[in-house]
């Protein structure tokens, strides 16, 4: 098969892989989350099946496990979240108010300094960005109501995805086995290279960006809730969870900290003791935790992340969601491979082979008999030959 043969064929699968995707999207739930569960906890499987237990056992015993601790974290933190969201619900008319006497005369004061041809640039780009937000906030509804993450499938994932955890857990060595196996075999050791090259890739961020997020969540939770914020324990533990999306966490957990700081408290110290809080974690999160549980060899950049996840949920939904890290890192990988071809080749160093003029070399009897008198000095014109490397 010639290679322009394989990349075709290499082609029609993927875009046959991404149509199944786009598909099944609406019932891939389950399985793709049964394997991200698979994928993490792998390594623990491993760790007791070097110790003495059988595979079937050390997958029931780390998945047990992992599903008690998370109906544990459940259990607990559900009576609070529950007692923060109906605070939240009943304080709404009091911060409508306080909106009404304390934002909206400040609003309307720095509107009076505006000339006319100001305030009316300010109303056209203000219905303009309120109209294109009313239009996100409505598909975003019309999406939890009928997309991946409606009720009937957030239960399917919460019954399917350890049956599935359980089954891939136990048999991941066969799988990966037989999927070495379909490799093709001039190229089974590059692919091989690049599928540790992902692996390592992968784990590192996501293992390391999960620790990252339970930490800055607890962090946050317990810091907002030791000063007396009101709904300190949700916006802590929100904020953790979208830290997984670089930055993003930090500033929603800053902008919403600090608008409930200045509603709840007259003293501005207690607003910089908030702000406070969310700058120590941002700088604790980039100079202790990120390149003691990431490091900086993982090679995914937080913009190509934000990208990923965007571009995958827009696309795929929830399903989109769970691929994008490991998409994301599939792409990273690949694109550093074809770089590092491509800066080894001859397009990249411009030593192309080059055909020479016609050369005369003097032949002697002693190193290449011709005939004609003995002794006699002969020439032969040597054709154009390409010098691989020629300058």
């Amino acid at each position: 098969m010639t290679s322009a043969r394989q990349v075709r064929f290499w082609l029609i699968g993927f875009a046959v892989f991404a149509v199944l995707l786009w598909l099944l999207r609406d019932v891939l739930g389950p399985f793709v989350a049964g394997m991200a569960v698979a994928y993490l906890l792998d390594p623990l499987v491993d760790r007791l099946e070097r110790a003495g237990l059988p595979r079937w056992l050390a997958t029931t015993v780390v998945l047990l496990s992992f599903v008690f601790v998370v109906l544990l974290v459940l259990v607990l933190l559900f009576p609070l979240l529950r007692s923060q969201v109906v605070q939240a619900v009943q304080g709404l008319p009091n911060l409508v108010a306080w909106v009404k006497g304390e934002v909206l005369p400040r609003v309307e004061a720095i509107v009076a300094t505006l000339s006319p041809e100001d305030v009316e640039r300010l109303r056209t780009a203000v219905g303009e960005y309120a109209g294109t937000v009313v239009g996100w906030a409505t598909d975003l509804v019309r999406g939890v109501l009928s997309g991946g993450v409606a009720i009937v499938d957030v239960i399917s994932v919460l019954l399917i995805t350890p049956v599935v955890a359980f089954y891939l857990l136990r048999d991941w060595d066969k799988l990966v086995g037989t999927v070495d196996s379909w490799l093709p075999r001039p190229h089974a050791e590059t692919i091989r290279e690049q599928a540790r090259e992902v692996d390592s890739t992968l784990a590192g961020f996501v293992r390391g960006q999960a620790s990252v997020c339970v930490v800055l969540g607890l962090f946050y939770a317990l810091a907002l809730s030791a000063v007396g914020l009101d709904f300190g324990l949700i916006i802590g533990l929100f904020s953790g969870l979208l830290s997984f999306i670089p930055y993003v966490g930090s500033l929603v957990g800053f902008v919403s900290s600090v608008g409930v700081a200045f509603f709840q408290y007259d003293e501005l110290w207690r607003v910089g003791l908030v702000a406070g809080i969310f700058i120590l974690g941002q700088a604790v999160e980039g100079n202790v935790l990120t390149p003691k549980l990431v490091g900086d060899k993982v090679g995914l950049h937080p913009v190509w992340i934000m990208f990923a996840l965007l571009a995958a949920g827009s696309l795929f939904g929830f399903v989109g969601v769970l691929l994008a890290v490991p998409v994301a890192a599939v792409i990273g990988v690949l694109v550093r491979f074809g770089l590092k071809q491509y800066m080894a080749s001859p397009i990249y160093t411009g030593r192309f082979a080059r055909r020479t003029a016609p050369e005369t070399v003097a032949v002697f009897p002693a190193e290449m008999p011709l005939a004609g008198p003995a002794g006699a000095e002969h020439t032969v014109t040597r054709a154009p030959a390409d010098v691989p490397g020629a300058p």
